[in-house]
């Protein structure tokens, strides 16, 4: 299975994406067995409101096939990063499609890049930027926390992102990103906790020729502590966003029409006018976290910005 390809007919081992409704997808593997809670190896039977799926029987048939049930239908579908966001197992909080579409676009990332990732997580922004720098560039992942970088190991190589995602174990706040990572990456991703105690190791991760660095913080103050780090660092250009998602309602208004005569005088009787329009919702989702980018210039610059960065009045 790839994320990064497509194919027309699922095979065992594969990814699948079981389509419910806009709101109910899952994410299944298509073996013949799985593990029940108490560790006992059992048929791989998937239960949804409309009947119970044989998972096994998905092998050999297409993608995007209509799977009838004893109840109603489900659909089965190609994965891709955006429906694997929504469906992955949470091994912690995750970065959503909305704020993963904004870092992608700051970072300037494009087939061939290189980028590392410091907070590997659930590899939610993982599979995105794979599929993003694929087929001739790398992502370069970090987590401190052993079992986790041990399940996304396992996880990228079953998603068939391997060959451009090296996952390793490494407090990169503490320890860095390791002497093989200096001047390799075009641009710098954190997900951490004290993310401004891992700028000094961006700086000497980013190559020579300058790149770009982004980092996602649910705290301000995280921001501000990350922003005067940035500065001290001949960083330059930062800015911090919040993404929110607003959807409009389109529906139809009748609005009452004043009417005059050929004198300006009101005419009696009021009109009424039917209009189509967009209303916004009364409430909007809540906050999710701040997204902090900058750009470090080129090598031969960084001098010159850290004394206009460090001057201040006589």
């Amino acid at each position: 299975m790839s994320f990064v390809g497509l194919k027309s007919r699922i095979e065992a081992g594969d990814t699948v994406i079981i389509y419910i409704n806009p709101h109910r997808m899952h994410a299944l593997e298509v073996k013949s067995k799985r593990l029940n809670k108490n560790s006992e190896e059992i048929d791989n039977v998937f239960q949804t409101q409309f009947g119970a799926l044989n998972v096994e029987s998905l092998i050999g048939r297409e993608f995007g096939s209509k799977i009838l049930l004893p109840k109603g239908w489900i659909y089965v579908l190609h994965p891709t990063c955006e429906m694997w966001t929504q469906t992955l197992p949470h091994r912690t909080q995750i970065i959503y499609t909305p704020d993963i579409s904004l870092i992608l676009f700051q970072l300037d990332l494009k087939p061939g890049s290189v980028v590392l990732e410091a907070g590997t997580g659930s590899g939610s922004l993982t599979h995105a930027l794979a599929r993003t720098v694929y087929p001739d560039g790398h992502v370069h992942s970090f987590d401190f926390h052993e079992n986790r970088v041990s399940v996304a190991e396992i996880e990228f190589k079953t998603h068939g992102l391997s060959p451009v995602v090296t996952v390793r174990q490494r407090d990169v706040c503490r320890d860095g990103y390791g002497e093989s990572m200096n001047d390799v990456a075009d641009a710098v991703f954190l997900d951490l906790p004290l993310p401004w105690e891992a700028v000094p190791h961006a700086v000497k991760a980013i190559k020579k020729n300058g790149g770009r660095f982004a980092s996602f913080s649910p705290c301000i103050e995280q921001v501000q502590k990350t922003c005067t780090m940035l500065r001290g660092h001949g960083f330059g250009d930062i800015n911090t966003l919040e993404c929110l998602q607003r959807e409009f309602s389109v529906i139809q208004r009748s609005l009452p029409v004043l009417s005059f005569d050929s004198v300006g005088n009101e005419e009696g009787g009021q009109k009424h006018e039917s209009i189509i329009t967009a209303l916004p919702p009364l409430t909007m989702p809540g906050h999710t976290g701040y997204l902090t980018f900058a750009t470090l210039p080129p090598m031969h610059s960084r001098p010159l910005i850290l004394n206009i960065g460090n001057s201040g009045p006589d």
